[in-house]
């Protein structure tokens, strides 16, 4: 009698779920653009369909015209990338299945015990885990100071070199405010010297321009899932012709090249390149580029730092009022369309699950992969909401993000 009354209760339950369910389903509206862009342009869902219901084949291993056509297009979206990015040579443009695994590969393959690296205090774990694990090793690292908004202290950046120092690593753009770092700047110390550069852009691909050789960059590590609007499971870095050999191969295995020898190839892509590779996200992240080359940077970017601008100046009066904090720059100088705020008389998580549960908006909450970035902010240990926009939203999503953050901060 205790099970069956037991069961009753259970399906009692799941139906009074579902009707809450159908009751409370609405329109969503995706500001987690920092996370993944969403939606992708049609063409990037319709060109990995193509791929995948009418090609299917691999690339450097079939002998046949479908895959040498294919191989067309993966050379492509190197080209695409190398010009974007202003590589020196599109062979040196090597894909991976994100950012984080293209950090780990240079850092873990350059970096030897007895050697000192300097990063930025805004770092995501992308780059800081594999440091600390690196650390564990015998390599050294310093963080670079930044100010409660984010931004490099700049004048502290040559005090900081040492004998064994080979190198700088450093995000582009915060993945928790926006701000973005003085690349050019730095580029140009570590030019001066002799210092490797390495760059995160997994926040500013595709909105902000970058020019591998104006500023000096060695080696520009990106995702493809992010604002170049491709499909999850693709990303790579493109490496200047003096850090080819620099890095040790953090994977070895089959390349389609070569094959009559064991040993790793000494010759670009294929060095870094063993295995198959994600040919459907290289075929996506080609249509994503094209669709961003159709569009260009300065439009992208306006857009979206318009929709920011919206955003900022409807939350000043929320601040001024004493309901939320503003973390990070009040404007749109120096900046990405990613914008966080600590909610103050609602803690954070709460008024990020009501912000989906009651209104829909799809956001992120916490301290997002990036600690230490929180403890300059001084958000740290409690973290932020992070709204964060993109090439689809629109200024009736902004203001119903304001309408939302107004009744729920009360």
């Amino acid at each position: 009698m205790l099970i069956k009354a037991l069961r009753c209760i259970i399906i009692e339950s799941e139906d009074i779920s579902q009707e809450l369910h159908k009751d409370f389903k609405m329109e969503k509206i995706y500001l987690d653009n920092g996370a993944t862009s969403y939606p992708k342009p049609k063409e990037v869902a319709d060109a990995v369909y193509e791929y995948m219901t009418s090609i299917g084949a691999n690339i450097n291993r079939g002998g046949y015209q479908v895959a040498y056509d294919l191989e067309g297009t993966v050379f492509e979206t190197r080209e695409m990338l190398k010009d974007m990015f202003g590589g020196s040579d599109c062979k040196n443009v090597v894909f991976t299945k994100n950012v984080t695994e293209s950090l780990n590969v240079v850092l873990k393959g350059l970096l030897k015990p007895g050697d000192h690296i300097l990063c930025s205090s805004m770092e995501h774990n992308a780059v800081m885990r594999p440091l600390v694990q690196l650390a564990k090793k015998g390599v050294e690292f310093d963080r670079i100071p930044g100010t409660e908004c984010g931004e490099l202290v700049l004048d502290a950046v040559e005090g900081m070199i040492k004998e064994n120092t080979v190198a700088i690593v450093m995000t582009h753009a915060s993945n928790l405010v926006g701000t973005l770092n003085p690349l050019k700047e730095v580029g140009a110390i570590c030019r001066k010297h002799g210092l490797k550069f390495i760059v995160d852009s997994a926040q500013s691909a595709g909105i902000i321009p970058i020019d591998m050789k104006e500023m000096h960059i060695d080696a520009l590590c990106f995702t493809g899932h992010k604002s170049l609007l491709g499909p999850q499971g693709i990303g790579g870095f493109i490496l200047d012709e003096g850090m080819i050999n620099l890095i040790d191969p953090l994977l070895s295995g089959g390349t389609g090249s070569i094959s009559h020898t064991e040993e790793i190839p000494d010759f670009m892509p294929d060095r870094f390149e063993p295995g198959t590779m994600n040919i459907p996200g290289i075929v996506g992240l080609h249509a994503g580029l094209k669709w961003i080359n159709e569009k260009g940077l300065d439009a992208i970017a306006a857009h979206e730092l318009g929709l920011t601008q919206r955003f900022l100046d409807g939350l000043i009066p929320l601040e001024e009022a004493g309901k939320l904090k503003i973390i990070g720059r009040k404007d749109i100088k120096n900046r990405t369309g990613v914008v966080s705020i600590q909610t103050l008389d609602v803690d954070c998580a709460d008024a990020a699950f009501r912000l989906d549960f009651e209104y829909g908006i799809e956001t992120r909450v916490g301290l997002h992969c990036a600690p230490n970035a929180h403890k300059t902010l001084g958000t740290y240990p409690t973290g932020t909401i992070r709204f964060s926009f993109g090439n689809f939203n629109t200024e009736a999503d902004v203001d119903a993000a304001l309408r939302a953050l107004t009744e729920i901060c009360g």
